[in-house]
């Protein structure tokens, strides 16, 4: 650590991550960037025009920012776009805050908030006046920023997840909408002795994966007092493992990347059946198989056991503040009012953002934006149902862009061995645990 990572945090890095930030929220995180507030400006001086920078990937985001510019003539926001491959945004915010040139504002997953925090690079946004705002948003979207007393982001939109099923498919082959785990690998089977698939496991899409486990009860992160906790070869997780690993050993399921080229021809072909997503997925199935329009539904995921209500989230976002940003009070300002205010929701909306993290400014039906594409369902309802069964004690931990590479890495490794998911779990347990020992964080495998 340098002299001057001392002197402008104040105490030795190593020791705020792993020391002080034990919290009630059971994580042990602490972003320094509040230990460099103080000498920031409450806000512009009166009548003073100021640009910020924001970067953000989602489509139309400069609708609503084109909105606040036209009714904040003195606070202009600048919308720079950043490429969402393979983690290239973060990447590129990570190296801004190294330089100490981040922009004002970004565009940051839920799961990768922590991995800021480590970076120092997120402001606690407490001392500005978030707490106010506090019951504008969904509880457990809300919670998704918060490290014990601090709060680093305001929540914007989430994804909770459910089944896209080709309807036409599914009755022209008699195969029911599965209920259960057990009905949905009976319908791999059914489907596949047609010709189809009914699905991919794709090897690289650790997000998905961590939404899977979420469902089944897995708990991949925790703490005790200043340790972490590290659980990802968890029970419910490998029950998960061990259930797609036979689905993929039986080859009743395909093992091609989902959302490449591949995956895309054979959603508009048909030879894949359904999808295991989230609220987001009506977009991108609108915008990548057009010609299947009128042929789609949305079902509740299936459950372990038939009556259950357990469902889980595949990504969401927040909009963060840097810690480095001139104007706080500002780019908080605009944060909040980006995904709060109602005109600002239907432009989002309409470019398939996700489900709001907004309790209000908006009706379920209004995200039925797609609705011909389903034959007039009212498909936001299973997710809106979906999102109440969400396990709200879910925390992630830092670096998650990290485990989410080992993942695909050990799972791409166990397809072209013949290699148990098993064993991706207990290599990825012992990775992570080493990844963040050192970060100098104290870990315990769980």
């Amino acid at each position: 650590m340098s002299t001057s990572d001392t002197q402008r945090y104040g105490t030795p890095r190593r020791a705020v991550l792993g020391g002080a930030a034990a919290t009630a929220a059971g994580l042990a995180l602490a972003g320094c960037g509040s230990d460099d507030d103080g000498d920031k400006p409450e806000g512009r001086k009166k009548g003073e025009k100021i640009t910020l920078t924001f970067w953000s990937w989602v489509p139309g985001i400069d609708k609503p920012v084109a909105l606040w510019n036209r009714e904040n003539p003195e606070v202009q926001v600048k919308v720079e776009k950043v490429s969402a491959v393979d983690g290239a945004q973060y990447a590129k915010m990570h190296a801004a805050i190294k330089a100490g040139n981040p922009p004002d504002l970004g565009q940051i997953e839920y799961p990768v908030v922590p991995s800021f925090l480590i970076d120092n690079g997120l402001l606690d946004l407490t001392k500005y006046g978030i707490a106010r705002s506090k019951g504008e948003f969904i509880g457990w979207q809300w919670q998704q920023s918060v490290f014990g007393k601090a709060v680093y982001a305001v929540p914007q939109a989430s994804g909770p997840m459910g089944l896209f099923i080709r309807q036409d498919l599914f009755e022209k082959w008699a195969v029911e909408p599965p209920a259960t785990w057990d009905e949905y690998a009976g319908a791999a089977e059914a489907i596949r002795k047609k010709g189809a698939w009914i699905e991919t496991f794709s090897a690289t899409n650790g997000n998905r994966f961590a939404g899977l486990a979420w469902q089944a009860g897995a708990r991949w992160f925790g703490t005790e007092g200043d340790t972490w906790i590290v659980s990802i070869d968890d029970e419910p997780t490998r029950k998960v493992a061990d259930y797609w690993h036979d689905l993929v050993r039986r080859k009743l399921i395909k093992t091609i990347p989902d959302r490449q080229n591949a995956w895309y021809k054979d959603v508009q072909t048909g030879a894949m059946a359904s999808w295991l997503g989230a609220s987001w997925g009506d977009a991108l199935l609108v915008g990548n198989a057009p010609k299947t329009s009128g042929r789609w539904r949305v079902v509740p995921m299936p459950q372990w056991k038939r009556g259950d209500h357990a469902y889980a989230n595949w990504g969401g976002s927040t909009t963060a503040v840097f810690a480095k940003s001139t104007y706080p009070k500002d780019a908080l300002e605009f944060a909040i009012w980006l995904n709060t205010d109602p005109e600002s929701i239907k432009l989002l909306i309409e470019n398939g953002y996700g489900t709001p993290a907004a309790k209000k400014g908006y009706a379920t039906s209004d995200l039925d934006v797609h609705q011909d594409f389903f034959d007039g369902q009212e498909y936001s309802k299973v997710f809106a149902e979906a999102s109440k069964g969400v396990d709200t004690s879910w925390r992630w931990g830092p670096a998650t862009d990290t485990l989410y590479q080992r993942l695909g890495d050990a799972f791409t490794a166990a397809i072209g061995s013949g290699g148990s998911f098993r064993s991706v779990l207990r290599k990825v347990q012992g990775e992570t645990v080493r990844d963040l020992k050192e970060k100098g964080l104290k870990v315990e495998a769980g």
